[in-house]
C-alpha cells in the first residue's frame, strides 16, 4: 500500500506554506500530476494534485474534501508549567497531540524552574505529530501564562488541579483526594492543571480551589511533570473516546 503523504495547510490556498513546500519538492522530489493529501487543521482531509512544483513553491488543486469524525468528545485542555529541559516539554507536546488533546498551555508558577518558553518551536512538533498521527484538528497552543491569571480567567467545564500535597495540608476539613479518572465526565470541557518539577504551592492549590478547581490526583507514583501531564491527556482520553 503507497504511504500517504500528508502536508498542512490552514488557508486552503492552492499553494502549500514554504516549508511544507521545500519538504514535498526537495525532499520527497515530488512533481506535477503526483497526489497529495492535505490537513487543514479544523476537521478535514482533502485529496489534491500538484500542479506547479518548484524549488521553493508547490502549487495544487483540491480534488476532494473529506470531512472526519470526532475521535473523542468534550474539549480537552492540557495547562502546564514547562520543565527545566525544553527537550522534555517538548516530549510531552509531540505525545499528547498523538494521544489526542484539544489545548496546550503553559503556567509560569511560583516554583517554575523555567519562566520564558519558545513556542515556535513546539508548534513545528505539534504539526509534524498531528502529521504523523493522522489528527483532523490542531491542537490550539498557547503562550506561557502567569498561573494567577489562568486561574482566574473563566473556563466551561469541569477543572481540575493535580499536586501532591495532602488535603489536609490545604484545608483543614479536607479529605482523600479522588481519582482524576474516576471523576472526569464524558463529553464535559475538561481543563487539568499540571504543576512544576517542584509542584505548585500550597497557596496556588489554595487559590485554585477558590477559583473552582478540584484537587486531584493520578495515582500513588511520583511522576515527572512530563509523565504526569501525559498520564491525564490518556485519562481524559479514555473516558471520551467514541469507539
Amino acid at each position: 500500500m503507497k504511504e500517504e503523504r500528508f502536508f498542512y495547510d490552514p488557508l486552503l490556498s492552492g499553494q502549500l506554506p514554504e516549508d511544507e513546500a521545500r519538504h514535498a519538492v526537495r525532499v520527497l522530489r515530488l512533481q506535477a500530476g503526483d497526489e497529495i493529501r492535505l490537513m487543514d487543521g479544523r476537521g478535514a482531509f482533502h485529496r489534491a494534485e500538484i500542479t506547479l512544483a518548484s524549488n521553493h513553491h508547490c502549487s495544487y488543486r483540491i480534488l476532494q474534501s473529506e470531512p472526519q469524525e470526532r475521535a473523542w468528545a468534550g474539549h480537552l485542555h492540557l495547562a502546564m508549567a514547562p520543565t527545566k529541559l525544553n527537550d522534555r516539554t517538548e516530549w510531552l507536546a509531540e505525545k499528547a497531540t498523538e494521544v489526542g488533546v484539544d489545548e496546550i498551555s503553559f503556567l509560569d508558577c511560583q516554583f517554575s524552574e523555567r519562566h520564558t518558553l519558545k513556542t515556535d518551536r513546539v508548534e513545528r512538533i505539534i504539526l509534524a505529530a498531528m502529521k504523523q498521527s493522522h489528527k483532523a484538528w490542531k491542537p490550539q497552543l498557547s503562550e506561557m501564562t502567569p498561573f494567577r491569571s489562568f486561574v482566574s480567567a473563566p473556563r466551561d467545564g469541569d477543572k481540575f488541579i493535580c499536586h501532591c500535597y495532602e488535603e489536609a495540608d490545604i484545608v483543614s476539613e479536607g479529605g482523600e483526594k479522588p481519582f482524576l479518572l474516576d471523576v472526569l465526565r464524558v463529553g464535559v470541557p475538561t481543563t487539568v492543571l499540571i504543576g512544576p518539577e517542584g509542584d505548585f504551592s500550597i497557596e496556588e492549590v489554595r487559590l485554585a480551589q477558590q477559583m473552582g478547581y478540584r484537587s486531584v490526583t493520578l495515582g500513588r507514583s511520583r511522576l515527572r511533570t512530563e509523565t504526569a501531564a501525559l498520564v491525564a491527556v490518556h485519562m481524559m482520553q479514555l473516558k471520551n473516546q467514541i469507539l
